[in-house]
């Protein structure tokens, strides 16, 4: 035998306790870094853009029922004629709204030029002047246009301009995708500023006086934007404000332009709101894309500054936030994510992560809801970057960390032989058979592969080992906590009621044991079930002791101590041997050789003593009571002989099932048992109502069990007395049954005989006196206790001494 290979212990590496730490906050580090880049360049503004609009889609709200456009749609066009209309036809709808006391009205059509129109040169202009000079709640809109020196503002006629209510830009914002989601309130060129359209039919329907070059005159829930520089030919803005749409097209009331104008709308339908007039019809208004209307939608600028009017009225806006808001939030949420990577598991890192990304775009949503933005997609693409990140750091240590160990444990001694000998299939056991040329990923998967494999091994040497064992085995700690057991000991503890075995102290497992009745009756000390994990104890607990467990089965109990390499305690192993079937046979054996000695024996010897009797004239009997004794003790012979042989029969393995009708065997039996009623005027009646009663059953066999049931309720019942016999169909669940009672009107069985009437070898008998002497052996209800259980079936009985007994059978039907 080889001697086993001598291994020079390697001292211990330095543990390196910062190394995650380290690595920890150079992530951060990195991640800080990306998340100021990220912010400083504006995140990843189309994809901002996109979940802004998907957001306030999502967030549509009820429009203000005070505003309504006055379109000029394609129904009105088909009406009055195409474009351009004669302007003394825009003066008669002003006549026609300011006589129905409008608040303010916004004439969202350019009149930067005198009309051209021969028929009514000047007459169109002066008459639109008089009714603006009317009211003064008119707003007229105003451009700006490049003229070759820059950019200049392009406002109403000067006729128009002077008796207007008001003057407002109608410029919108559009983003570097081409869809309008803001405006400025406050534009204007060298010095001189206008309102926004909307804010000026604001103030007049209002009756605010706002001073524009006051900044502190603006609403508040705009952000203030910087002033640019007051240079010639520079257009300015200020006061930029995020729409909070309302909807998509049509969702404030409209009414044609034509309609209105030949008096078609009730004045009450426009006193005290607001009026926008302009152009809706396709391919005359300007339109553009805003993120309440779908891929390729279009609202017109009519609607547009229909949302920023409602929006200025309500008090509504979208206040972005700003870089260092946005920065602050971000870090709050990276924070978290990164203190999840160094306190938790990687799960709940990885769960922590889907949290915040989640509580990230709800808080969009919720923020947006209440008038801010903060744009998420910074905070969502490093909370997407760290997990891996940190993921891959952390996989990289690991590698490095499981390569030395596999290493070493290469190198440690083999607990199995290696049974590989082919080189191919065999991992390279030491560094001299390990091939010239080696990096270092394949030694450290070389080696992996051979301490995996030896793992696997010895995990299943040691599995067969224990799964193996037929008898329930159990592995403790040395304190006596089960840490293993096999399928066998799962089994026996789950059938006493014990499911939890694992980390349970065997004492508590063996709580419900009987006490030991073995060597521990001769001993001082009384039995302990600590005494299982005691070492004085080991030779007796070597050899078991034998207990009855809770269920009345024999159980031998040993146990063995196990030792590591330097003789220390580590574990005990525990058996457990079921010998309840041996201990059964010694039973049976015992009741057999006294049946045989005993009973088989009283009547044979009553007959030898008969024939002696007989040869002598003296004391011989007369011939015909000889006779009778003879018959009747060969009788008592052959009934027992009979009754222990269908025993025999009923416990053997040999059942010969067949479907039949139930109620055949029950009216065969009654009919087998009818001489026996007859003899003492006992009537049999069945009660079998029509229909069909299938079970798959031993037919001999069960018919031997009703015709036992009813001749003990014969032999048991006085005379004239009715002995009734039912069958019925029970359905439980999905379980059909057959259900077949025998009640007899006769003696009863005595309550304190009741427990033991289907135990072996028991006379049974009712009150004192009261019912015949038993002349059986006491095996016939064992025999029909035996075969119910044996088909799976059921038998219960109520009795009542001196009124009689029912006997219940269940039996499972078979109607397949």
């Amino acid at each position: 035998m080889t001697e086993p290979r001598q291994v020079t212990p390697h001292s211990p590496r330095k543990s390196k306790p910062a190394m995650a730490l380290r690595e920890w906050s150079w992530l951060s580090l990195a991640l800080l870094i990306l998340t100021a880049v990220l912010i400083g360049v504006g995140g990843i503004k189309r994809f901002d853009q996109t979940m802004y609009d998907r957001l306030l889609q999502s967030q549509s709200q009820p429009a203000r029922d005070d505003i309504i456009i006055v379109a000029i749609d394609d129904y009105s066009l088909a009406e009055l004629g195409k474009w351009p209309w004669p302007r003394i036809r825009h003066a008669e709808l002003l006549r026609q709204l300011h006589s129905m006391q409008v608040k303010a009205i916004g004439f969202d059509i350019l009149f930067a030029e005198e009309e051209t129109n021969a028929a009514s040169s000047g007459n169109g202009d002066l008459a639109l002047a008089q009714e603006l000079r009317r009211n003064k709640n008119v707003v007229l809109p105003l451009v700006s246009i490049h003229a070759g020196k820059g950019l200049q503002a392009a406002p109403p006629l000067s006729l128009l301009a002077r008796e207007a209510g008001g003057l407002g830009h109608i410029h919108i914002e559009l983003d570097d995708d081409g869809v309008a989601r803001s405006v400025f309130l406050k534009e204007g060129i060298q010095g001189q500023w206008w309102p926004h359209f909307s804010l000026a039919l604001h103030d007049i329907g209002k009756g605010i006086q706002r001073h524009i070059e006051n900044e502190n005159s603006f609403p508040r829930t705009v952000s203030a934007g910087t002033q640019y520089a007051n240079q010639t030919g520079i257009w300015q803005r200020d006061f930029h404000m995020q729409i909070p749409f309302y909807g998509g097209s049509g969702k404030f009331t409209s009414v044609p332009y034509v309609a209105v104008l030949r008096g078609e709308v009730p004045a009450s339908f426009f006193q005290n709101k607001y009026v926008l007039i302009g152009p809706t019809a396709q391919g005359m208004a300007d339109a553009f894309p805003t993120p309440v209307t779908s891929n390729e939608g279009i609202l017109s600028g009519v609607e547009i500054n229909a949302n920023i009017l409602a929006s200025l009225l309500d008090g509504r806006s979208i206040i972005t936030a700003n870089w260092w808001q946005n920065l602050a939030a971000t870090l709050l949420l990276l924070s978290i994510a990164l203190g999840s990577f160094l306190l938790f598991s990687p799960r709940v890192a990885l769960l922590t992560i889907f949290a915040l990304l989640v509580l990230q775009l709800v808080g969009s949503y919720v923020l947006l809801m209440l008038g801010y933005w903060l744009p998420p997609s910074s905070s969502l693409l490093v909370l997407i970057l760290a997990y891996p990140l940190w993921s891959w750091r952390r996989l990289e240590a690991a590698i490095h960390f499981l390569g030395e160990e596999f290493i070493l444990l290469d190198q440690e001694p083999h607990l199995l032989p290696e049974l590989h000998s082919d080189n191919k299939t065999a991992a390279p056991s030491n560094a001299h058979h390990s091939p010239a040329l080696q990096d270092k990923l394949e030694r450290h998967i070389n080696a992996m592969r051979t301490a995996a494999r030896r793992v696997r091994d010895l995990r299943q040497f040691v599995t067969d080992s224990l799964y193996g064992l037929p008898d329930a085995t159990l592995v403790t700690s040395r304190e006596g906590n089960v840490v293993l057991c096999n399928p066998a000991a799962n089994t026996y503890f789950t059938s006493i009621g014990v499911p939890h075995i694992i980390d349970t102290l065997v004492p508590y497992l063996f709580a419900n044991m009987s006490a030991p009745h073995t060597e521990y009756a001769s001993q001082r000390i009384g039995f302990s079930w600590w005494h299982i994990l005691d070492l004085d104890h080991t030779q007796l607990l070597s050899k078991g002791v034998e207990v009855i467990d809770p269920q009345g089965r024999n159980i031998i109990i040993k146990s063995a101590p196990c030792y590591s390499a330097k003789k220390e305690l580590v574990a005990w192993i525990i058996s457990l041997i079921d010998i309840y079937e041996i201990r059964q046979a010694e039973r049976r054996r015992d009741e057999t050789l006294h049946f045989i000695s005993h009973d088989m024996r009283s009547p044979q010897t009553s007959i030898l003593a008969l024939i002696e009797l007989q040869k002598d004239p003296k004391t011989a009997i007369a011939h015909e009571e000889f006779l009778e004794r003879i018959e009747k003790a060969s009788a008592t012979t052959l009934g027992l002989a009979d009754n222990f042989v269908q025993l025999a029969h009923a416990e053997s393995n040999e059942y010969r099932l067949s479907d039949v009708d139930f109620q055949d065997l029950l009216i065969e039996a009654s009919e087998e048992m009818w001489a026996l009623a007859r003899s003492k005027r006992i009537k049999i009646s069945t009660i079998i109502p029509e229909g069909d009663y299938p079970v798959r059953v031993d037919r001999s066999l069960m018919t031997r069990v009703l015709t036992n049931l009813i001749s003990n309720a014969i032999k048991y019942s006085p005379n004239d007395t009715t002995i009734t016999c039912t069958l019925s169909l029970s359905s439980v669940s999905l379980n059909d049954s057959v259900i077949c009672t025998i009640q007899d009107q006769g003696y009863g069985i005595a309550r304190a005989d009741q427990s033991k009437l289907f135990q072996r070898f028991q006379r049974l008998g009712s009150k004192a006196g009261a019912a015949p002497k038993s002349e059986g052996l006491g095996l016939g209800m064992v025999f029909v206790k035996t075969v119910i259980d044996r088909h799976f079936a059921q038998i219960r009985f109520h009795s009542v001494p001196g009124e009689g007994t029912l006997f219940t059978l269940q039996i499972p039907a078979s109607l397949t």
